[in-house]
């Protein structure tokens, strides 16, 4: 399943675990790998699901998405953000491809504030606010995620060098600066709608994102 430990970056993990997956997705039944990582702390985990065909060729570059948990996106179908659209486009590329991974980090909910802090943003873009003067206004940061645990997943899995699935600048110079060499960025643009429109606009005018 896994790279020969030996060919792997000394940049390693502690606690890891892995399986296999089964997972209904467009009507076919997918058998993906999965990577369990726990960080320094319970509340740190993240899971990466691995599709690898028969065809990939040992040197074959992995299609990588580092997707940031979305309860309300992911599991609710939220309007609000294009979190559940992102995750299932990636989905269908990482599938799509001989070799791909998503790597999920649950505690990156709300750009990286959790749950309750991300509701109390949500209430400040209600008053008329943007996503970023609702988290200066509510005294979080604009974006708090740390991909430290992310890129020790992927330096552990021997994906080194990635195409990224992302409209984020910040994301690849981060995972950048943690030595993953992103070969391509790959854009995930979802068209708009009238709950996400300023949401992907403040992204896009704000944050720099290629959307």
């Amino acid at each position: 399943m896994k790279p020969d430990p030996s060919a792997r970056s000394p940049f390693r993990l502690a606690e890891g675990a892995e399986t296999l997956l089964p997972i209904a997705f467009q009507g076919r039944e997918l058998l993906l790998e999965a990577h369990a990582y726990q960080g320094e702390s319970v509340d740190h985990e993240i899971i990466v699901l691995v599709h690898r065909s028969e065809h990939a060729r040992p040197d074959s570059l992995p299609v990588v998405r580092v997707h940031s948990g979305c309860l309300t996106g992911d599991i609710f179908h939220s309007l609000r953000c294009d979190c559940y659209e992102q995750l299932q486009a990636a989905l269908i590329a990482i599938t799509d491809t001989s070799f791909g991974a998503i790597v999920y980090v649950p505690y990156h909910e709300g750009r990286g504030i959790g749950l309750f802090k991300k509701i109390q943003a949500y209430a400040q873009q209600d008053r008329g606010l943007d996503t970023i003067e609702a988290n200066i206004k509510i005294g979080a940061p604009v974006d708090g995620r740390d991909y430290t645990l992310a890129a020790r997943a992927l330096h552990d899995l021997g994906m080194t060098n990635i195409n990224l699935l992302s409209n984020s600048p910040a994301k690849e110079l981060a995972l950048r600066a943690l030595d993953i060499n992103v070969v391509r960025r790959l854009p995930l643009v979802i068209p708009p709608n009238k709950f996400n429109r300023r949401y992907l606009e403040t992204k896009r005018e704000r944050m720099a994102h290629d959307l």
